[in-house]
């Protein structure tokens, strides 16, 4: 007599079981009550964000410095237009408005709108004056220098151009002092 092997019967859950099972699991799920954070429609900024608006608010005030030193010491306007320039584009790089301060006029005279709000204090000496700026040049870019490492990529590269750009006005402004 031949050796039969009496039939296999699978051991555990079958296929349709677990078909069934998941398709249930999924039905529940889609039923359940939204999470809370999915309630809410109001999103609070990110660090990115708060970053990005701190150095356009800084950039802007750094104009308004530029914009003080132009009007209180005119013959230095042809030498610290093209860098507040710069800081201008800064500023609306990252996303300011870049008016603070907004230009002097050409003969030197503030005019009602080119008054920052609080009005920086100028130094009464030109060569001070200059000093006062780089001195402000260099603090931002080592402030914006730290702030790399707390930002995203494309914000990180920005910060550290224009950190660089920041730190090249400082030596513009101190070179030509001497």
């Amino acid at each position: 007599m031949p050796f039969t092997l009496p039939p296999r019967t699978p051991s555990g859950p079958r296929r349709r079981s677990l078909l069934a099972s998941a398709a249930g699991a999924f039905v529940l799920v889609g039923c359940s009550a939204p999470e809370p954070s999915t309630v809410t429609t109001v999103r609070s900024p990110s660090a990115a964000d708060l970053t990005r608006a701190r150095a356009a608010r800084d950039s802007e005030s750094l104009a308004a410095r530029y914009a003080a030193v132009i009007t209180a010491h005119p013959p230095l306007a042809a030498r610290l237009k093209p860098l507040r320039a710069e800081v201008v584009r800064h500023a609306q790089a990252f996303g300011g408005s870049g008016t603070a301060g907004s230009r002097p006029s050409a003969s030197g005279s503030p005019s009602a709108s080119a008054q920052p709000s609080p009005s920086p204090t100028v130094p009464t000496q030109e060569k001070d004056a200059l000093a006062d700026l780089a001195t402000a040049e260099r603090t931002l870019a080592d402030q914006r220098t730290k702030a790399l490492l707390t930002v995203p990529g494309e914000l990180a590269r920005l910060l550290a151009s224009v950190a660089a750009a920041g730190a090249a006005h400082a030596f513009l402004l101190t070179e030509g002092a001497k």
